[in-house]
C-alpha cells in the first residue's frame, strides 16, 4: 500500500513521500487514532509541530504501529517544527530534544523553523502583555538557522528547512547556510497557489510542502460567509467530471505540480479518501484552469504577529 506513494528527492539526497498526514488542529484525544489509521491506510509521512500540543499523542500512535510490526521507524518520514519562543540559539537544541521525547523517536527526518518571527522566550507559546498583544523577541532567524545546522551533524535530524518564509527571508538564510534548507512549508491551495514562491524555491533546490491544501475549513477564526474552497463550484465541476471528491482534486493538484502535500483529517474515511489519489491525474488543462483561481486568498494570515519586523506577509513580499 505505502509503496504507491511517489517519493520526492530532496536536495540533500533524502527522500520524502509526496503525500503526508497533517496534525494541526487535531485534538489530543483524536490524533492518536487518526495517525494509527493513517499508518494502516498507507501514509508514511507525518507532519507535526511542537505548538500543535499533540506531539505526545502522535508519538503514541507511531510507537504502537512500530510495536505491532505494521511499520519500521526507517519507513516513516516524521517532520516537526521549532516554535517561535525557541529561536534563541541556546534554546534550539532543547526544543528539538523535547519534540523527540514527545514523539518517542531518536531522530526527525525533517525539522523546520515554524515561522521567521521570534516571540519572547519563556513558558508561554503565545506570550502576551497586559493588553493581550503578543510579545516579540528580536532574535534574528539567521542565528536560529546557524543553531540548527549542528543538530544535523549530531544525527538528531536528517534534514532541516523553513516554514512560512518569504523569498527575501529565504535569501538571507541561504547567504549564511552551510547546510541548505531542503523545504519551505507554506500555505498553498488554488486560492493561493504560490507560483512565484514555488518557482523561486525550486530554482534554489528547495521543495515546497503545501499546508492547508483543502483551504483549512476548520480554521478557528473562520467567520460565517468566509469563502470555503471546498464549496467552489468550479472545483466541484472538475471533481464531478473526474468522478472524484473536491478534496481528492485539491490533493492531486499539488501532486501534479510536484508539491509535497499534507492534508489533515481525523476521520478514518476521509483519511482513506485523501490517500486514494494515485489512480488519476489532472490534465495540464485542468492544472492551468485551477491556477487561474488564485486570488492571493490566504486562510492563515498569522495576524497575532502583525507588526513584527520579520512577519513574512506584511509587505508585498512573495
Amino acid at each position: 500500500m505505502a509503496s504507491k506513494v511517489p517519493m520526492v528527492k530532496l536536495e540533500n539526497g533524502t527522500e520524502c513521500p509526496i503525500l503526508g498526514i497533517g496534525t494541526w488542529k487535531s485534538k489530543p484525544g483524536e490524533v492518536t487514532q487518526a495517525v494509527k489509521d493513517a499508518i494502516d491506510i498507507g501514509y508514511r509521512h507525518i507532519d507535526c509541530a511542537f505548538v500543535y500540543g499533540n506531539e505526545k499523542e502522535v508519538g503514541d500512535a507511531i510507537s504502537a504501529k512500530i510495536k505491532e510490526g505494521v511499520v519500521k521507524r526507517e519507513e516513516l518520514f516524521i517532520t516537526s517544527k521549532l516554535w517561535n519562543t525557541f529561536h534563541r540559539a541556546d534554546l534550539v537544541k532543547g526544543a528539538l530534544l523535547k519534540s523527540l521525547e514527545n514523539l518517542g523517536t531518536q531522530y526527525l527526518d525533517l525539522y523546520l523553523i515554524h515561522w521567521p518571527q521570534a516571540y519572547k522566550e519563556g513558558a508561554e507559546n503565545f506570550p502576551v502583555d497586559e493588553a493581550g498583544k503578543i510579545q516579540f523577541s528580536d532574535v534574528d532567524y539567521v542565528d536560529t538557522w546557524k543553531a540548527l545546522e549542528p543538530l544535523v551533524k549530531e544525527g538528531l535530524v536528517k534534514s532541516i528547512g523553513l516554514s512560512n518564509f518569504n523569498s527575501k527571508q529565504i535569501t538571507r538564510v541561504l547567504e549564511v547556510a552551510t547546510i541548505k534548507p531542503v523545504v519551505n512549508q507554506i500555505e498553498c491551495h488554488p486560492y493561493l497557489n504560490q507560483q512565484r514562491l514555488k518557482d523561486f524555491c525550486e530554482a534554489r533546490g528547495i521543495k515546497i510542502t503545501a499546508y492547508s491544501p483543502l483551504g483549512s475549513p476548520d480554521r478557528p477564526w473562520a467567520k460565517p460567509g468566509d469563502p470555503q474552497l471546498m464549496d467552489d463550484p468550479k472545483l466541484k465541476a472538475i471533481a464531478t467530471r473526474l468522478g472524484k471528491t473536491v478534496a481528492q482534486v485539491l490533493i492531486r493538484y499539488q501532486i501534479d505540480r510536484g508539491v509535497i502535500v499534507i492534508p489533515k483529517s481525523v476521520t478514518r474515511s476521509r483519511i482513506a479518501s485523501n490517500f486514494d489519489v494515485f489512480d488519476f491525474k489532472l490534465s495540464a488543462e485542468d492544472v492551468q484552469l485551477i491556477n487561474t483561481f488564485d486570488c492571493n486568498g490566504r486562510f492563515v494570515p498569522m495576524t497575532a504577529s502583525l507588526g513584527h519586523k520579520d512577519h513574512p506577509f506584511e509587505n508585498d513580499e512573495f
